[in-house]
């Protein structure tokens, strides 16, 4: 069974192309993920960069909603193929075809959305440091 599950950040903003596939277009996306190596060297963390393409509504999805630093879940297979560079040299490739994928943190989590007010455990919003009172709309 060719079967993967990978967690990590996407190390840049996913690169998104479309292709014409009978009367409609269809997205591809490419990114790669920084996937944390369990064990560490010289007490640095590692991590594997693994290409993903995500072909039709997960393409979408990927355009619309990843981000260069966010943490994201990725379920698909392993493929492999080679091709002959310009310099006429057999270049091998291995990618994860993308069959789901989702977030794995909350943006708030991911620093993605840091200026936001944040609800208190007793159900009112923090107020942010440098806000004025005469610019809330009440006193």
């Amino acid at each position: 069974m060719n079967r993967v599950i990978l967690i990590g950040r996407l190390t840049k903003d996913p690169e998104i192309r479309y292709t014409q596939t009978g009367d409609r277009d269809m997205a591809i996306a490419r990114y790669t993920l920084a996937v944390n190596r369990r064990t560490k060297k010289d007490g640095e963390q590692q991590a594997d960069f693994i290409r993903c393409i995500a072909f039709g509504s997960n393409g979408q999805f990927a355009e619309k909603y990843f981000t260069k630093g966010m943490k994201i879940v990725v379920e698909g297979r392993i493929q492999t193929g080679s091709y002959t560079n310009q310099a006429g040299e057999k270049v091998y490739t291995t990618d994860i075809v993308v069959d789901s994928q989702e977030f794995a943190e909350s943006k708030n989590a991911s620093g993605q959305n840091e200026t936001a007010p944040q609800e208190s455990p007793d159900g009112f919003i923090n107020i942010p440091d440098g806000v004025d009172d005469e610019g809330l709309p009440f006193n």
